[in-house]
This record gives structure tokens, sequence and C-alpha cells, in this order.
């Protein structure tokens, strides 16, 4: 068939052809699609005339497929059959019996954040499905979620626009240093604390652009003595040396809990944060992008 007969064709024809096929009669299958007769026939007359072929020639009790109706029979009820598949997609997750990949824009502070307590959910909800961090440059969220290269991104992601969003939750950044660093005997608050920053030395994580950009902005940047390249090792540098980190007090406050840290809170400029759920509007209605946000928001974000 050439580009001229399929600008001519349209999918009632091939249903008109699928129906004579299998019923071997016009009138039949001219009932069964809710047509007259006469509709049928012009019908059949259009693609016979598109495909110079018979098609059906007269038989007994009704008509009879030519060869070339025999060879397009095959590929026309596989395209009705995927067509109808489509349309009638459920649209309902059904998270017991799934088993999809999602895949999440995360850091890997954000993964050892979310990632415990949501591995932990969908093990009772969903057993079989999958997830798969894939961190991406800034610059490259907002087109990855478009694209389906992602499904989500966590984080607090300021220079991320045009998606939809969830926020989970606000957070501050402070700084980190260990239980007996001489910079936690002394009381110190407001400007003072903050000006006393200058007495310490830092410890940073490249990928982190907010908390260079803090010690950017208080001129902390000669103070910095090590430039690392991932989050989750910091608190063993902060515990063994007098080396302080400006981190997110979320997840300072987790560190503390196991014992050896001290929690300072200056007034940094840009100290307050959110943490919002990011995804594509494109794929807003898709039923299983759906669950797993639903999922999300109910397990992380902040109750009034």
């Amino acid at each position: 068939m050439n580009g001229m007969h399929m600008e001519a064709l349209d999918l009632n024809l091939l249903r008109l052809f699928d129906a004579v096929y299998r019923e071997r009669n016009v009138s039949r299958a001219a009932e069964s699609l809710g047509l007259t007769q006469p509709a049928a026939s012009h019908g059949l007359g259009r693609l016979r005339l598109l495909l110079a072929d018979a098609l059906f020639t007269r038989a007994p009790g009704g008509v009879a497929p030519t060869p070339r109706a025999d060879r397009l029979a095959v590929a026309v009820q596989a395209a009705l059959s995927t067509l109808e598949e489509a349309l009638h997609e459920p649209d309902r997750f059904e998270p017991q019996v799934s088993r999809k990949t999602f895949r999440i824009h995360m850091s890997d502070i954000g993964e050892g954040r979310f990632l415990p307590a949501l591995m932990a959910r969908l093990r009772e909800l969903s057993p079989g499905v999958r997830l798969e961090t894939m961190p991406l440059a800034p610059g490259d969220v907002a087109a990855g979620l478009d694209s389906g290269k992602v499904d989500f991104a966590f984080g607090f992601l300021p220079g991320v626009k045009d998606t939809q969003r969830a926020q989970l939750l606000k957070d501050r950044y402070i700084v980190l240093l260990r239980k007996d660093h001489p910079f936690v005997r002394r009381r110190r608050s407001g400007q003072a604390l903050l000006e006393a920053l200058q007495e310490l030395d830092y410890v940073a994580v490249r990928t982190h652009a907010e908390t260079l950009r803090i010690l950017q902005l208080l001129n902390l940047e000669d103070r910095l003595r090590l430039t690392t390249e991932h989050f989750m090792v910091l608190p063993a540098i902060v515990r063994a040396t007098d080396l302080a980190v400006v981190m997110p007090r979320n997840i300072a406050r987790g560190f503390a809990q196991e014992g050896g840290y001290a929690i300072v809170e200056p007034p940094f400029p840009l100290r307050d944060f959110t943490v919002s759920l990011h995804w594509s509007k494109r794929f807003e209605a898709d039923p299983g992008n759906r669950w797993l946000r639903q999922v999300i928001t109910e397990l992380f974000s902040e109750k009034p």
C-alpha cells in the first residue's frame, strides 16, 4: 500500500474488512457494526478501489476472500487487536502483582534519608516493584522527567522548573561537628555565632551546590580543607577530625542520635529550604506514577 493509499484509508474501513472477513457475509458484517447494508457495500467498494483488489467474491451464503484478502487479514486483525488493547488499558495500577521498575533522581544523601523507609513500605504494598536511583546533572532533571528517563526526582531542586511537584518537608542547613569539638563549649548565638564560623575548617561535597554557596556567601572558601564526592562519608570524617560540615538538619539529626556529634544552628543566609517530589505533567495520569506519588507523599509529607 503506497503513501496515497494510507492517506485515504481510515480505521472504519479496516473494521469493516475484518467484520466481512470473519462473517463471510456483508449483511451480517454490517449488522455487527451497526451499519446499513448499503453503507457497508459502499465502504467495501472504497476499500477495493484503494487496494486494487476485489478482496471478496460471491460464494454460497455470502462471500469468499481473495488471496490478497487472506494475506491482509492477518495484519489487520493484529493491528486492530493491538489498538483495542491499548484503548482498553486498565486505568488502575495493581501494586500486589506489578513488577514495574521506577527510576528516581536522588542524591546520595537523599538515598540515605528516603530509601530505607520507602523500601520497607514498598515491601508491604508491592513486593515485586523495583526502584533504581539515577542521579542526573541539575540541568538535566526536567528533561529526564519529561522524556521518561526518570519517573521522579527527590530533593531541593531550585533550578528545576516546569514540573509538577509535591512538598515533602521543610529543612534548614546547620553545622555538624564532633561532640567534643572545642567550638561547641562556647555558647554563642545570632551574629556572634555567625562570625565565629571563621574559626572552623570545613569539609564539603562537590555535588551539593547549596552548601558550597553558603560557604561562599560567608567568605569561608579559604577555610575549606577537604572536598569529597559523596555526602555519606562525612559523618566518619567529622567524628575523626576537627572539620565542620554544612548539611541539612534532618540528616544531621539522624547522625546525632547515634552519639558523638553536635549540631550548631547559625543564622545562615538561605538556610531554609524545601524538599519536594517532582514529576512530569506528561506522566501525571499514569496509574503507576500516580500510585507511587501517593505512597511517597503519605510516607514523607510533614503533617501540619
